[in-house]
C-alpha cells in the first residue's frame, strides 16, 4: 500500500524539516521529498504533527502491568514489547534489577527465547546488578547486591553469545577491570552505574571497555571541586550516558549543563516500571510496595524507584523545560540508542530503503501516532 504523509514537520535523524512529504511504499520509506514534488496522489495531510523515527529504550523494568522478574517468560517480554510499541518505542532492552542468581538466570533464559521466537522489539536484555556498591543503592535490595564471581562471568559471556544484545549496569568497586575486559570482549555492552567509584576508579573500568552510564546524575558518585566523580568521569570523557529527563530525576538545570559538556552520547531512558501503559496506582517489588503519585514512583520512604515516564514525555521536557533543541532531544530517544546498540543501519534515521518505523508527536510532543513497517499501530488523527 502507497501513503503519501504531509506532516507540519519530519525529523529525518539529523534534522527537522519543513514542507516535506513522506512517501511509504508497504513497509519501506520509498521518499522523502519536497511537497510540492509530491504530485497529485491522494496525500494524507497532518496538521500539527512532527514525523519521526521511532525511539528505543535500553532501560525498561516493565509496562502493562508486566514487571521483569522471577515470573518472566518469552511471553511476557513479547507484552512488555507490545505495551512499549504503543508508547512510541520500536525496539527495547527489558531490563532486570537486582535478584538472585537464580532469576537472573531465569530472565536470560526468557530472554534467549524471545529471540528465538523473534518477538517482535526485543533487541535484547539488560541486567541491571547484582554487581552494585550498596551505598548507591537506590531502590535495589541491598540483600541482593554482590561482587562478581567467576560463575558469574560465565553465565554473562555465555548469555552475551546467545542474546542480540547484552547490557550489563555494574560498579567497578564490584567488578575487576578483568572482568570488565571480558565481558566488552564478549560483546556486553558495560555501563558503570550505582557505583560511589572515584572518576580515577571510573576512567579505569571505561579503559578496560566499559562504554556508558547508567541514569547519569542518579545513584552515583557526584561531581565534586577535587574528587569528579563518575558523573565527572562521563562528563569529561566519551563514554555514553542514559538519562531519566522526567523533571524529577534530575533537575532541568542540571540537565542544562549536562548537555552543554556532552553534545552526543547521552541518551534517553524512561526507566519505567510495570505502571507504564496501565492505570496501576501501586505494585509490589520485592516485598515492597511501589507507588506511583503526582509523576514518582516512589518507595514507602520516598526512595525513587524507577519513573512514571515515557520517552516522548521525556522529549518534551528537554525541548520544555531544558531548552534544548529539538532536533538533539529527538536525535537523544533515536539515533543515539541506536548507535550505542550497534543498530545505526536499522534505526534512527528516515531515509528511503529504510524500514517505516515511524512516531508522529502533536504540538506539545505527547505521542499521536505509532507505525511499525508501514502500519499505523496507533494511527494520527487525519489517517
Amino acid at each position: 500500500m502507497r501513503q503519501v504523509l504531509l506532516p507540519d514537520r519530519l525529523f529525518d535523524g539529523t534534522q527537522i524539516l519543513d514542507q516535506i512529504a513522506l512517501v511509504l511504499e508497504g513497509s519501506k520509506i520509498a521518499a522523502v521529498l519536497p511537497a510540492s514534488q509530491a504530485g497529485a496522489a491522494d496525500h494524507r495531510r497532518l496538521p500539527g504533527i512532527t514525523l519521526a523515527p521511532a525511539f528505543l529504550d535500553v532501560q525498561v523494568n516493565g509496562g502493562g502491568g508486566q514487571m521483569v522478574g522471577a515470573t518472566t517468560m518469552a511471553d511476557q517480554l513479547r507484552q512488555i514489547c507490545a505495551t512499549h510499541l504503543a508508547l512510541g518505542s520500536a525496539g527495547i532492552l527489558p531490563t532486570l534489577i537486582t535478584d538472585t542468581p537464580k532469576v537472573t538466570a531465569q530472565v536470560i533464559a526468557a530472554g534467549i527465547d524471545a529471540a528465538r521466537q523473534g518477538v517482535p522489539g526485543f533487541l535484547g536484555l539488560h541486567l541491571e546488578g547484582p554487581h552494585l556498591d550498596p551505598r548507591r543503592k537506590g531502590a535495589h535490595d541491598a540483600g541482593l547486591i554482590r561482587p562478581m564471581t567467576a560463575d558469574d562471568l560465565h553465565l554473562l559471556c555465555t548469555a552475551a553469545e546467545r542474546l542480540p544484545r547484552l547490557m550489563v549496569t555494574l560498579a567497578p568497586e564490584a567488578a575487576t577491570p578483568d572482568q570488565i575486559r571480558q565481558l566488552a570482549q564478549t560483546g556486553v555492552i558495560v555501563s558503570l552505574g550505582h557505583s560511589d567509584c572515584t572518576a580515577e576508579s571510573a576512567d579505569r573500568a571505561f579503559a578496560a571497555g566499559a562504554r556508558c552510564a547508567t541514569h547519569l546524575f542518579n545513584a552515583m558518585s557526584q561531581l565534586g571541586n577535587r574528587e569528579p566523580g563518575l558523573v565527572g568521569a562521563v562528563l569529561g570523557g566519551t563514554a555514553g550516558a542514559g538519562v531519566i529527563a522526567d523533571g524529577v530525576h534530575v533537575h532541568p538545570q542540571t540537565l542544562r549543563a549536562a548537555l552543554a559538556a556532552r553534545t552526543e552520547g547521552v541518551f534517553l531512558v524512561s526507566d519505567c516500571m510495570a505502571f507504564a501503559g496501565s492505570d496501576l496506582q501501586e505494585m509490589e517489588l520485592g516485598g515492597r510496595q511501589i507507588l506511583r503519585r503526582d509523576g514518582r514512583l516512589t518507595l514507602a520512604d520516598g526512595t525513587l524507584a524507577g519513573a512514571d515516564l515515557t520517552l516522548p514525555r521525556a522529549v518534551g521536557v528537554l525541548v520544555e523545560k531544558v531548552g534544548l533543541d529539538p532536533a538533539r532531544a529527538l536525535r537523544m530517544a533515536s539515533a543515539e540508542p541506536a548507535r550505542l546498540l550497534g543498530l545505526e543501519d536499522r534505526f534512527g534515521l528516515i531515509a528511503p530503503g529504510r524500514q517505516a518505523d515511524l512516531v508522529a508527536l502533536g504540538p506539545d510532543w505527547a505521542l499521536a501516532g505509532v507505525c511499525q513497517a508501514g502500519q499505523w499501530i496507533k494511527p494520527p488523527r487525519g489517517l
